[in-house]
C-alpha cells in the first residue's frame, strides 16, 4: 500500500501520546523494572525499552532527511544496534530518557513535515510502515512496557 503523510504523522502523534502518558509519572522503581528478556539479551528495564524506542524513531527522521547512518552504527546488525543503544542510555537518568523521547518526537515530526512526497507514496509499503514510528513503539510499549509496570512485586 501506499501512504500519506496526514496518516503516518496521525499514526505517530497516536502512539507517542499513549506512549508518553504510560512513562510520564513512574517511580524510580518503576524505571528501574526488569523486563522479561532471553537471557541472551541484556537486562533491560523500562527505561532502557523506552530508550530503544526512542533511538529507532530517530533513525526513522534520519532516514526521511535522507542522511546516511552515523559511523559507528554502519554495518551492524539489529542485535549489534540495539546492544549500542543499550551501552549509550543504560546508565542514563530516567529524565534524559523521558527528554530524549520527547525531543525525538518533535524532530520526527518535523523530519515527517519536511520529508518529500514521494517518500511516503513513493513505492508500496507494509500497512504498518514506517514501522518505528508507531508499531515497533506499540509493540515494546504493550510486551514489554505495560507488562513489566503490571507485575506486583513479590
Amino acid at each position: 500500500m501506499r501512504h500519506s503523510r496526514s496518516e503516518v504523522i496521525e499514526r505517530t502523534i497516536q502512539e507517542f501520546e499513549l506512549l508518553d502518558q504510560l512513562v510520564a509519572n513512574l517511580t524510580n522503581e518503576e524505571w528501574n523494572r526488569l523486563l522479561h528478556r532471553p537471557e541472551s539479551k541484556d537486562p533491560w528495564t523500562v527505561k532502557d525499552a523506552l530508550a530503544h524506542i526512542t533511538h529507532w524513531k530517530a533513525d526513522v527522521a534520519r532516514s526521511a532527511r535522507r542522511q546516511r547512518i552515523p559511523i559507528e552504527e554502519r554495518g551492524l546488525n539489529i542485535n549489534q544496534g540495539n546492544r549500542l543503544v543499550y551501552l549509550r542510555w543504560h546508565d542514563r537518568s530516567p529524565q534524559e530518557v523521558l527528554a530524549w523521547h520527547r525531543q525525538t518526537q518533535k524532530d520526527v515530526l518535523a523530519a515527517l513535515q519536511e520529508a518529500p512526497e514521494e517518500w511516503f507514496s513513493g513505492r508500496e509499503r507494509g500497512p504498518d510502515w514506517p514501522v518505528d514510528l508507531a508499531g515497533h513503539s506499540t509493540y515494546h510499549r504493550v510486551k514489554d512496557i505495560e507488562r513489566a509496570l503490571k507485575e506486583t512485586e513479590k
